[in-house]
């Protein structure tokens, strides 16, 4: 069986939203108004959507994994979307500046009684009403022993599922994982009736099957490999990995049927198509889905890409673009050149007045008038 975890979304994002069902897209989102610096948005604000689910293909398997780094926050956050998701998972695992800060992500690992108490109010908000799990994911500490009882902890707070990162803190994605405690934790977290998975350097189906049964655990967590190319899920015997372009097609159909945000999108095709690619380049240089269709190749999708491009804003004229950018900045230069005009006839001004009032005071005889202007006080 296998489970998704969506991104780690902030609390504060998603205080606040409203949910509503697309029925262009058959999706869920959780949506805000745009306040552009007003405390209060306008009327026709634009809108934000924070958080977006596909029932039809993701109910009872997407977690939401949730930064925060307060308990009320974290239980607001979470009621928001628990009638909708198999789960609620606290990231305390990552080491990133925006998750870090605010004491979120990783930084929990530094305040465990924080972490424990965010977890607690969750099984105890959470869990009883909607009737779905809480799981939370950490990385390795300095120590094995700080990390079991770092994991016993987490583990008495009522949480059905454990994730442990196999890295610490620290450490980047280019170094290779530590499977050293790993046998301990899955020994602890089964103590409890706790579901233990593993995660780091974790490629594809069948390593993550084989590495489960090594070392005791319930699953594993695969992450980069699966951005690289999705198809890592599926195991040899059912076709292995599929090729840059099969993936590419069948992710710009998807996100052309949800309307997805275009940056987004453009983002994770960079991610799936090789750099070695001759189209690589090209494809990050494209600004609408018409384009990336067309320099992809997938003239098929092309009609619903100039819709949803229109949908989106995305079908302005480049050239117009261009014009208004180009216009812009002519006013700025003239704005910038009458400030600067104003200064300078200023500056003439002041100029002339202090010259005549220099003259005013000097005295009328040729050998005094040479001399330079402070002579005149010397009396």
């Amino acid at each position: 069986m296998s489970m998704y975890y969506g991104p780690e979304t902030v609390d504060h994002s998603m205080i606040g939203t409203t949910r509503r069902f697309n029925e262009d897209s058959k999706t869920i989102e959780w949506f805000r108004a745009t306040s552009q610096g007003h405390k209060d948005p306008p009327a026709d604000a634009k809108e934000s959507i924070i958080y977006r689910m596909l029932p039809e293909i993701e109910k009872d398997k997407l977690i939401f994994q949730i930064g925060t780094s307060d308990p009320d926050r974290a239980v607001q956050a979470a009621r928001l979307v628990a009638a909708d998701v198999a789960g609620i998972d606290v990231n305390a695992g990552c080491p990133k500046p925006f998750s870090t800060h605010g004491g979120m992500g990783a930084a929990l690992l530094k305040t465990p009684d924080k972490l424990c108490a965010i977890l607690e109010a969750l099984v105890k908000a959470i869990t009883p009403e909607f009737e779905i799990g809480i799981s939370v994911k950490i990385r390795l500490l300095q120590t094995a022993a700080e990390t079991e009882a770092l994991v016993r902890r987490l583990c008495a707070t009522g949480i059905t599922g454990l994730t442990i990162h196999c890295r610490t803190t620290p450490m980047r994605p280019r170094e290779a994982a530590i499977r050293g405690q790993l046998r301990m934790i899955t020994e602890v977290c089964h103590e409890y009736g706790v579901a233990c998975l593993m995660n780091g350097d974790v490629e594809n189906r069948d390593q993550a099957i084989k590495l489960a049964e090594e070392f005791g655990a319930d699953g594993a967590m695969i992450a980069t490999s699966a951005e690289k190319n999705p198809s890592c899920f599926r195991s040899v015997a059912d076709g292995g990995l599929a090729s840059w372009r099969d993936i590419t097609d069948a992710y710009v159909k998807a996100a052309l049927d949800v309307e997805n945000r275009y940056g987004n999108t453009k983002y994770l095709l960079s991610q799936l198509v090789p750099g070695k690619e001759k189209v690589y380049q090209p494809a990050n240089q494209c600004k609408s889905y018409s384009s990336t269709c067309q320099t992809l190749g997938l003239d098929k999708y092309l009609e619903q890409a100039r819709e949803v491009d229109s949908k989106l804003g995305l079908d302005q004229p480049i050239q117009g673009k261009a014009a208004k950018k180009a216009a812009n900045k002519k006013a700025r230069d003239n704005a910038s050149a009458l400030a600067a005009g104003g200064q300078m006839a200023k500056s003439r001004d002041n100029t002339q007045k202090k010259k005549k009032a220099l003259s005013d005071r000097a005295p009328n005889t040729q050998t005094e008038k040479s001399e330079p202007a402070p002579v005149a006080l010397t009396g």
